[in-house]
């Protein structure tokens, strides 16, 4: 069980942000996360957004740093991924 992150390079909000995700479970991710003060508000279907500012931070209580490759290759591979066309229009 691994949860990921990909480097920040997602801009929006005046910052740029990461995905955090896991390899196993959204159970694994969303204890990870509460257990690290992300909001529930930060979880997209399938990953959090989480900005530049606790990237560190967050690696260093445990989430591997990842390419954008990997993050998506570990959602697949687990069956959480939730595709572009599956999501729900705002």
């Amino acid at each position: 069980m691994t949860v990921l992150i990909d480097v920040p390079r997602w801009p929006a909000h005046n910052t740029l942000w990461s995905h955090l995700v896991s390899d196993t479970s959204l159970d694994e991710l969303h204890r990870f996360a509460a257990g690290q003060g992300i909001p529930r508000r930060g979880f997209d279907l399938d990953h959090y957004d989480v900005p530049e500012a606790r990237y560190d931070e967050l690696v260093a209580a445990g989430a591997r740093p990842a390419t954008m490759r990997e993050i998506v290759l570990a959602l697949r591979t687990s069956g959480l991924r939730v595709a572009g066309r599956d999501r729900p229009t705002k």
